[in-house]
């Protein structure tokens, strides 16, 4: 069995007897106890009723809370879409480019890889349609994959 960052290749996440809390003068954890593996090329759930921990827990993996104690290793990157997008008032353009500069082969790919292509299509101004206010213009699925 080969190791990547302390971890078994088959795994993903490994959070051990892991305690979190949202800022770093509070002793006492929010999350408590927490143990979870997410393995390799299998689908994990967060499920719960509202006001459970699931994005607190997800930001706790994320390192968006503060480790009290425990351990908690990821092997690889991750990535996050959260709940609520974050959507400048400007073009669909600069959304995408966020201040950086345009670099029309790896824009494209952005483009077919978010799906992002017949939307576009649609669209009177294409990428250049001004998206308004909090993505007034957009639906909720095309804010995310701006």
């Amino acid at each position: 069995m080969s190791l990547a960052y302390g971890i078994p290749n088959i795994l993903y996440v490994k959070v051990k007897n892991a305690v979190f809390s949202w800022d770093d003068k509070t002793a006492e954890g929010i999350l408590k106890n927490i143990n979870l593996e997410v393995k390799k090329e299998e689908l994990t759930a967060i499920v719960g009723t509202v006001g459970s921990g699931k994005s607190s827990l997800l930001g706790s993996i994320l390192g968006e809370m503060h480790k009290i104690s425990g351990k908690v290793k990821i092997c690889g990157a991750t990535a996050y879409v959260a709940q609520s997008s974050w959507i400048q008032n400007g073009t669909i353009e600069e959304n995408i480019l966020f201040g950086l500069p345009m670099n029309t082969e790896k824009y494209r790919e952005v483009i077919r890889v978010c799906c992002l292509e017949k939307d576009l299509e649609m669209m009177e101004f294409g990428d250049q349609t001004e998206i308004g206010e909090r993505g007034i213009n957009l639906s909720g699925g095309q804010k995310q994959q701006i």
